[in-house]
């Protein structure tokens, strides 16, 4: 059956060696907490941490604004929320390229 193939595919590759490919080490922090792994981040790329604010601002005044009933209001602070991720992800992007650059040479 299928599902005993898979099985015993599963079970050879288990069985045999590790695959010959080996990831490049990352550099480690081993006595780096949450914090001090934060503020390196931060320091690395600012302008992540500053859209995800920006992001959840735009976010909590659209949701005001749709509780007291200003729908018009309320759609443009959404639509703004959306272009606020947009620039995030693009910063959070931008930043790995620049980290994977930096790391080349």
């Amino acid at each position: 059956t299928a599902a005993g193939k898979g099985l015993a595919v599963t079970l050879a590759m288990a069985a045999g060696p590790p695959p010959p490919l080996e990831p490049s080490p990352f550099p480690t922090f081993p006595e780096e907490g949450f914090a001090e792994k934060f503020l390196r981040k931060t320091r690395e790329n600012p302008l992540v941490p500053l859209g995800c604010l920006c992001t959840v601002s735009i976010l909590v005044y659209g949701v005001i604004c749709f509780k007291k009933g200003n729908t018009r209001r309320s759609q443009l602070m959404m639509r703004a929320r959306v272009i606020a991720q947009g620039c995030t992800l693009a910063a959070m992007m931008g930043g790995m390229v620049a980290t994977a650059l930096k790391s080349r040479q």
